[in-house]
């Protein structure tokens, strides 16, 4: 079976990963890559029916840990498996690391209970486990961060409106894991301009057999 691979963009918001997304797309189906772009929490009918509950609605931490696991096991089994079973790279605006570094970190889940639900979840215990094979973290100051997303005018969601020690406990939940998994990780400087950070994205990508 021509297996594909999983590239996950992680970051805090502000951070700038979503401005990569079509052109990382575009590079890889420019070498010859099927390529599928999807976005957590959403990516199904479903998930994107959490996803405004999610964004908008205040609710107990445990319980958006619940939702987000949920949307992430039906975009898993409707959307991502099948297209990395047919050989595509399946390009993921946020993941499972959002999630220990939103739940586990901004909200101080026990982190343990977000292990057990990601080994649900992925199948790991499964002959088929969906793990990200890829993750590209944009890395920027938090104060970096909240002036960015401050310029761009737009209505904040519940967790772009959280203080700037949540985003911070953020940011270091998402170093954490970029240490404990450096194989898979690849920490770009989001305040470099933008030609400097897509000559790295495709450096590495090419070295990951892109």
């Amino acid at each position: 079976m021509n297996t594909g691979k999983l590239l996950t963009l992680e970051g805090i918001d502000g951070a700038g990963k979503s401005s990569h997304v079509a052109w990382i797309a575009d590079f890889l189906r420019a070498r010859g890559k099927v390529v599928l772009s999807t976005r957590e929490p959403g990516g199904t009918m479903l998930g994107e029916r959490l996803r405004e509950h999610l964004l908008s609605e205040a609710m107990h931490p445990e319980t958006e840990a619940l939702l987000m696991f949920a949307a992430r096991k039906e975009h898993i089994a409707q959307v991502i498996l099948p297209a990395l079973q047919r050989g595509e790279w399946v390009i993921c605006d946020r993941f499972t690391d959002a999630s220990h570094a939103y739940q586990g970190g901004g909200k101080r889940l026990d982190r343990r209970r977000l292990v057990e639900l990601e080994r649900w979840v992925h199948g790991k215990d499964s002959s088929q486990p969906c793990e990200p094979d890829l993750t590209l973290l944009f890395d920027v100051p938090c104060e970096v961060a909240r002036e960015r997303i401050a310029l761009a005018g737009r209505h904040l969601d519940r967790f772009e409106q959280e203080d700037a020690q949540f985003h911070d406990r953020v940011r270091h939940a998402y170093l954490e894991r970029a240490r404990k998994f450096p194989n898979r990780f690849r920490i770009l400087d989001g305040q470099k301009n933008l030609e400097d950070i897509r000559e790295e994205i495709s450096a590495w990508l090419l070295e990951k057999g892109a």
